[in-house]
């Protein structure tokens, strides 16, 4: 009985150090997960940190490399701009340099000579000689220069624009050949721009203005002013053969 008795008892205390061991286990196990939770979110938290301070090395470098391009924008903007202005310049340039070559059509305030053959007169009842009545290229010629000299800045005859390399030449008693295969007959419209007053002045100057002289010698000439005159532009080739450029 007494051996069952202390049985019973080493039974009851090996139970309850079991269960005491269980729970201690239990607990042992419980702390071990929950240093690992502890630890995995540690890990993750360091993890995504690394990761944040990555893009924001990222962004950094992103946000250094725009504002390098905003910079050299900028740069090509002023660049441009001033090319701009430099094209502009040359643009300029150029349609004055067509101007002056008569290569585009042009408007403006001016005179306008008009050089006729005599109707009056019949050349065979004229007892002077019958040249005399007619316009000749001589006479085309001394007009446009003196309108030259005055300061045209773009002459044309019958619709036909002068420039430096246009000719003026009788091609017989009826013909006038004004630049290349271009035949005229009288009348013969002279139109200038410029200065009125000048272009006026150097062609009617009394006693030595061309014009009088012509009319003077039998001519039908007349002289017009007008704030809008049309000057056609040359429809010619400008071609040098002879003239070179200096090297």
């Amino acid at each position: 009985m007494i051996f069952l008795e202390n049985k019973n008892k080493i039974s009851l205390i090996l139970g309850a150090m079991c269960i005491l061991l269980a729970f201690g286990i239990a607990a042992q196990i419980k702390t071990t997960n929950n240093t690992g939770i502890s630890r995995g979110t540690s890990a993750i938290e360091n993890e995504l940190r690394d990761e944040i301070l990555k893009e924001k090395e990222k962004y950094d470098n992103l946000y250094e490399l725009l504002e390098e391009a905003e910079k050299d924008l900028e740069k090509e903007r002023t660049s441009v701009s001033q090319n701009n202005e430099e094209l502009t310049q040359l643009e300029n340039t150029i349609k004055d340099g067509n101007k002056a070559l008569g290569l585009t059509e042009v408007t403006g305030s001016g005179v306008v000579v008009i050089l006729n053959d005599n109707q009056k007169i019949s050349p065979s009842i004229y007892f002077g000689d019958p040249n005399d009545l007619i316009v000749h290229d001589i006479d085309i010629i001394r007009v446009v220069n003196e309108l030259k000299n005055a300061g045209a800045e773009a002459i044309s005859i019958n619709g036909h624009r002068i420039v430096n390399t246009s000719y003026i030449i009788d091609l017989d008693s009826t013909f006038i050949g004004i630049n290349v295969s271009r035949r005229e007959v009288s009348p013969y419209i002279v139109k200038a721009i410029g200065d009125i007053t000048y272009l006026e002045s150097g062609l009617s100057q009394k006693q030595y203005g061309y014009i009088d002289t012509m009319v003077n010698s039998g001519k039908d000439v007349t002289l017009e002013k007008s704030d809008n005159i049309y000057i056609e532009a040359y429809n010619g080739t400008l071609g040098f053969e002879h003239a070179k450029e200096v090297e």
